[in-house]
């Protein structure tokens, strides 16, 4: 049975008390992928001695989850939202979650382990792609910077409740085998995802691509005016026609399209610069470089709860600005402080080793953190939500998505080796130049998506214009 909707001409209130459950529900797969990806960094701490791992293993380990993981999660999970619709792939998703959780919380090998973080990886991955899929078609355009952006934002807790969790059962619970706890414990959003989703309705945009027209018009009469809801069916519906005509040759409609293929590829663009900022090396290895630079395991784990609260305050504070901001300028002002805030810590790893040192590390990670999640992890899963076309959206975003993941993986498996060539300051001056590269493809090619509905954009995109502005 559905969630109760409200009738047709129900107060603003309630419609809006119907999207924000409705958010709240389909996030929870966000919770999951940064839990599932925060959770590694202390639970590798144990692990190494309980399952003997060497370091290649350990690399392993981490990056399975995100390739072959989530990168193929990716690109499964997009066609997977195109076929089966947005709420049937992410219940999808939520089983992947639960079976993922436990395998890793059994694990008695290394290889059991890696099996199980890659099906945890499928579920990231499809999650990925679909969550912000789902709330972009659901949301009105107002409210769609805000709507999608809460993914980001649930994203980001999850990775600040693995780490505080870490350090909740590091203090409560002394057993090497703590770690298995560490890991099961992301079976229990699992399970409210999957009961959530059995709630909620398919997107309407969804709907009217397969002919189900009055579906859409139905959907959509749960969280918009009678007008609203009137005005943006006839857009979807006349959208809905030609890319019925698409549907299914996304191929062949990339290979007749440049405009397509440009979409794509700036996609492609903005997934990759978004890992290139290095924002994972951070989230994965927080206490690892904090234990090398002279802090201790139980401290580690502790001081690394600081990124974790960095993350969420800065997530609260972009999604707040997009409310005023353009997409464009907000990566602007996120890569810019990014290079800064690198050159910061390539002098800082330069100080002699203390404790006074590692706390000065861990201030200028923050500030790190701090640009990226304000500034650009809320903007480009975003982007990546409104930008393609309705007949390809799922395909596209699996593409995009896929690259995302794959850049992710080998920033987490190569950090560690780099870092023990150039060391931490050679390997965070490689990131600035990295960074700089990002800025300018962001200022060249990045398009302008705030206050236009999905059906403007497309239509925009058609004719060949990329706009650098929000309309007036």
């Amino acid at each position: 049975m559905l969630l109760q909707k409200p009738p047709h001409g129900a107060p603003a209130s309630q419609r809006r008390g119907y999207l924000a459950r409705l958010t709240v529900i389909s996030t929870l797969g966000g919770l999951l992928f940064g839990y599932d990806t925060g959770v590694i960094s202390g639970a590798l701490l144990y692990m190494n001695d309980s399952l003997s791992m060497t370091s290649v293993e350990e690399a392993m380990v981490v990056s399975s989850l995100l390739f072959p993981g989530a990168a193929v999660g990716a690109l499964t999970g997009g066609r997977m939202a195109d076929r089966l619709g947005r709420r049937g792939s992410l219940l999808v998703c939520a089983l992947l979650f639960l079976f993922g959780a436990i395998g890793c919380a059994v694990a008695a090998s290394v290889p059991f382990m890696i099996a199980a973080r890659i099906l945890l990886g499928l579920g990231v991955g499809a999650a990925a792609v679909t969550c912000p899929l789902y709330l972009a078609e659901m949301a009105p355009a107002h409210l769609r910077g805000r709507m999608v952006t809460i993914n980001e934002l649930m994203i980001v807790t999850g990775q600040m409740l693995a780490f505080a969790i870490n350090a909740l059962l590091d203090a409560l619970i002394q057993d090497p085998e703590v770690w298995r706890t560490m890991l099961g414990i992301a079976s229990l959003p699992a399970v409210a995802l999957l009961a959530g989703m059995l709630l909620l309705p398919e997107s309407p945009r969804w709907y009217a691509i397969r002919g189900r027209l009055e579906d859409s018009r139905r959907v959509l009469s749960l969280s918009r005016s009678p007008e609203e809801a009137a005005s943006e069916f006839h857009e979807i519906e006349q959208a809905a026609l030609t890319a019925k005509e698409e549907r299914g040759h996304a191929w062949r409609d990339l290979r007749d399209n440049p405009w397509m293929r440009r979409l794509l590829w700036i996609g492609i663009g903005l997934a990759t610069v978004q890992q290139a900022t290095g924002i994972n090396t951070v989230n994965y290895y927080a206490p690892t470089i904090l234990e090398k630079s002279g802090l201790g395991v139980s401290a580690s784990l502790v001081a690394t709860i600081g990124v974790g609260v960095t993350s969420v305050l800065m997530t609260i504070l972009g999604i707040w600005l997009l409310g005023f901001v353009g997409r464009r300028k907000m990566l602007i002002i996120g890569f810019s402080g990014v290079v800064g805030s690198q050159a910061l810590l390539t002098v800082v790893f330069l100080l002699p080793q203390s404790d006074l040192a590692s706390y000065t590390i861990l201030a200028a990670m923050m500030l790190f953190v701090a640009f990226v999640q304000c500034f650009i992890g809320t903007c480009v899963w975003l982007l990546l939500s409104e930008m393609f076309p309705l007949a390809i959206r799922g395909f596209a975003m699996g593409i995009a998505v896929f690259a995302l993941w794959t850049v992710n993986a080998a920033i987490s498996f190569l950090f560690p080796i780099v870092v023990e060539s150039l060391g931490s300051t050679g390997t965070f001056s490689l990131f600035v130049l990295v960074n700089i590269a990002s800025l300018a493809f962001v200022t060249k090619c990045v398009p302008e998506t705030k206050g236009r509905s999905l059906e403007e954009l497309e239509s925009h995109f058609r004719e060949g214009a990329i706009p650098a502005r929000q309309p007036a």
